[in-house]
């Protein structure tokens, strides 16, 4: 499988059916004051940058930095399609994103997601990647709900 990771500026048909099931996903995982997902207006939003991976011209894979305060962004939208987790998707989109970051001067990113064990595979992502829990940071507050990771950058 040949994956392209290229940023997405406008939505398409694809692209909109791919996150409503990101949100649909998310439903079960907490009440709705827990989740935090974006939808994809914000995702297309000026201050927010989405990135689409691609294989024989299908999405596969999302994930978004979104301004939070200068030189710190914070990680959304990370998605793999389900049928094929476990392939690397998610390490290669949030390589991407770790490096349009740098090369932007970030010096912070920062992330909520799930705290249960449904989002293992995540934690287990992101602690690879070098993120490290926080404290809740942005608007965020406290919600056994949630987990906040935080990861320096060296620009």
């Amino acid at each position: 499988m040949t994956m392209l990771i290229d940023r997405v500026r406008e939505s398409t048909p694809e692209l909109a059916d791919f996150l409503a099931a990101h949100l649909r996903d998310m439903e079960s995982t907490a009440p709705s004051e827990s989740r935090h997902a974006l939808g994809l207006a914000r995702l297309l939003d000026p201050d927010v940058r989405l990135f689409a991976a691609t294989a024989d011209g299908a999405i596969i894979g999302t994930g978004a930095l979104a301004a939070l305060e200068p030189a710190h962004d914070e990680l959304k939208a990370m998605r793999t399609a389900p049928s094929l987790r476990g392939r690397g998707i998610a390490s290669a989109l949030l390589a991407t994103l770790v490096g349009d970051a740098r090369a932007r001067g970030i010096r912070r990113i920062s992330l909520e997601t799930g705290s249960s064990d449904r989002f293992w595979p995540a934690h287990r992502l992101y602690a690879k990647a070098g993120f490290d829990e926080c404290e809740p940071f942005g608007t965020y507050t406290d919600d056994p709900h949630s987990l906040f990771l935080t990861l320096p950058l060296d620009v």
